[in-house]
């Protein structure tokens, strides 16, 4: 059974501002990275994100938790993007400290 990859990043936005920059951050990954990352499923439940993307002909889903102080990525990867685990968590981690700096 694959394990799921795990990324939490801490903000200092409050609920509402993180989930709005999430929200505008995931149509911008779309566009920029829609030659490699086809996102299938988007659904907002308060909160909670719970999504479906496609890359490199693989499948992924999982679920971004945002709360008062953090955001936190749930993601099943498939045997070939698990592989690169590691790199995708750096990544992750990085894109999401962005989005979700104060400004």
């Amino acid at each position: 059974m694959p394990v799921p990859l795990i990324v939490s990043v801490p903000h200092s936005l409050g609920k509402d501002e993180a989930v709005r920059r999430l929200k505008s951050g995931l149509e911008t990954v779309k566009t920029r990275f829609g030659q490699v990352l086809a996102v299938q499923e988007e659904t907002w439940v308060g909160d909670r994100l719970l999504f479906r993307v496609m890359a490199l002909g693989q499948v992924a889903s999982g679920t971004i938790d945002v709360a008062d102080d953090h955001a936190r990525l749930e993601v099943t990867l498939p045997w070939l993007l698990a592989k690169a685990a590691e790199q995708i968590q750096r990544a992750v981690q990085r894109q999401g400290t962005t989005l979700l700096d104060k400004k």
